[in-house]
């Protein structure tokens, strides 16, 4: 049964989605693709993302490809509770709302391992972490992690012999390094800045710690 803040929001998420989507070629074709394909027929995918209209799309890719997606937030901050509604309309099991408690985050990760998914979507490695620890892994086929702590986290479990399923470093990927990380995490910094501080920047001075595919989209 998903969780979510408010049923009532559908509309207006589902207005985000399909902006998103118009300006998402590549996922809205292989959306098209999937629609007639099906090749995530009777797939279980768990995900644990960021639930904005943009991951909004990909979630609804994959249920277009056939699957049964739960999906829970990888940051309490960050859901966006209108886009978490449509979703739920749409089919997806959603248990994610703005301002979750550190018990509410945990528990709805839970919640999506417990359909004992095929796959996993990870963003941080606590979807990941959770699956070992408390046995869901057995059954999962394999699993992706977009970021560099949640590879870190990954690693150190394959290190110690303790990875039970195969992952893939989405983060290590050439177009998250060179696309994702210098123009969309570049661009995310300043507007968070920006949101959080309300100053013109114009004839600011700026230090830019690290020179990185990050640092070099800052800097940008």
């Amino acid at each position: 049964m998903p969780r979510i803040k408010d049923p009532e929001l559908s509309e207006r998420g589902m207005l985000k989605i399909e902006w998103a989507f118009a300006h998402m070629p590549v996922l809205s074709q292989i959306a098209e693709e999937f629609s007639r394909e099906k090749p995530l027929e009777g797939m279980r995918i768990a995900a644990c993302l960021h639930v904005t209209k943009e991951t909004g799309v990909l979630a609804l890719t994959l249920r277009k490809g056939g699957a049964e997606v739960y999906l829970s937030a990888s940051n309490p901050l960050s859901t966006q509770d209108d886009v978490a509604a449509a979703l739920v309309q749409e089919g997806i099991e959603v248990y994610a709302w703005k301002g979750m408690s550190e018990e509410d985050y945990f528990w709805a990760i839970d919640s999506v391992l417990k359909y004992k998914p095929d796959i996993t979507m990870d963003d941080g490695g606590d979807l990941t972490v959770m699956a070992h620890e408390k046995g869901y892994s057995e059954g999962i086929r394999g699993g992706t992690e977009e970021t560099t702590t949640g590879v870190l986290r990954i690693e150190s479990l394959e290190r110690d012999d303790l990875l039970k399923y195969p992952v893939i470093a989405v983060n290590n990927a050439e177009t998250k390094k060179n696309f994702d990380n210098v123009y969309g995490t570049g661009q995310s910094t300043i507007d968070g800045i920006l949101r959080a501080t309300n100053v013109m920047i114009a004839g600011k001075w700026f230090v830019v710690a690290g020179y990185g595919h990050v640092g070099k989209g800052i800097a940008m």
